[in-house]
């Protein structure tokens, strides 16, 4: 009866640490990078379409996909793209022309 209880004893704490040695895995090194983010920015497109000044800050971007904005060469418009900040480019996902922020009443002063 005694072996039974001594087997039983060492049986409980032999699952709790066998449990928590195999939970002590580290993230690989492709986990630990910052995740790209998707954002709405504001800005013009240069006029070879390859990069992007925000108006915000005046941050320049690499533009990753040029064909996406084919036709907007030089246009004010508003990215939906994804920034990655670490590489200092955008992949644009969508866009669309920039609503003009003057009023008429301020064009005919």
């Amino acid at each position: 009866m005694k072996k039974l209880l001594l087997i039983l004893a060492l049986g409980a704490w032999l699952v709790p640490v066998a449990a928590f040695a195999q939970d002590s895995m580290k993230p690989s090194p492709d986990q630990t990078k910052p995740m790209a983010k998707t954002a709405h920015v504001v800005g013009k497109i240069s006029e070879d379409g390859k990069s992007f000044v925000s108006d915000k800050d005046g941050k320049s971007w690499t533009i990753d996909n040029p064909e996406a904005v084919k036709g907007h060469e030089g246009h004010h418009v508003v990215l939906h793209a994804t920034v990655d900040a670490s590489a200092g480019s955008v992949h644009v996902n969508s866009l669309k022309m920039a609503k003009d922020t003057m009023s008429k009443d301020k064009m005919s002063q």
